[in-house]
């Protein structure tokens, strides 16, 4: 059994998420929340080689070609030129405040790509590190299932 397929209620999702750099892109992807994501990098502004890593993705997590794929990328100084090819191409995208980004504060945090791109592929995947994100990455029902069990839950009284 494939981890696409280890919950048969759900429809798989590909999840992505970008550390974007002036010269390297770091590409996260994930199925599930709590997996180690299988981490990429690329050269930047190479659209090409993005859909190459996109299809190698969905055939590494063994999740059909037709796999939905939703990223999610902080907002930076390129503008939203990648947002609308994205969009094009059918890629469900959220672009990130990075102020939204939850963050423990009392604890040291080595700051690099790749913890970023992991820590970013596990806020978009429904959970709600990510205040920006918590209702856009919700098209998966059991992604949902968690956004309204955590709502509840830091709702108290």
């Amino acid at each position: 059994m494939t981890r696409a397929t280890r919950c048969a209620e759900y429809t798989p999702c590909l999840y992505l998420a970008f550390e974007l750099g002036s010269d390297a892109w770091k590409l996260g992807f994930t199925t599930e929340l709590g997996a180690t994501p299988r981490v990429r990098t690329m050269p930047a502004r190479d659209l090409a080689r993005l859909t190459r890593e996109i299809a190698a993705a969905k055939q590494w997590f063994g999740v059909q070609a037709a796999t939905p794929v939703q990223s999610c990328y902080e907002a930076g100084r390129d503008g939203f030129w990648r947002h609308r090819y994205l969009t094009a191409g059918g890629i469900e995208n959220v672009v990130v405040d990075s102020s939204s980004i939850e963050v423990n504060r009392r604890l040291r945090r080595a700051k690099s790509d790749g913890l970023d791109a992991r820590s970013c592929s596990g806020c978009g995947c429904g959970s709600t590190r990510a205040s920006a994100t918590c209702g856009a990455w919700g098209e998966c029902p059991r992604w949902r299932r968690r956004i309204d069990a955590s709502c509840i839950a830091s709702s108290g009284p």
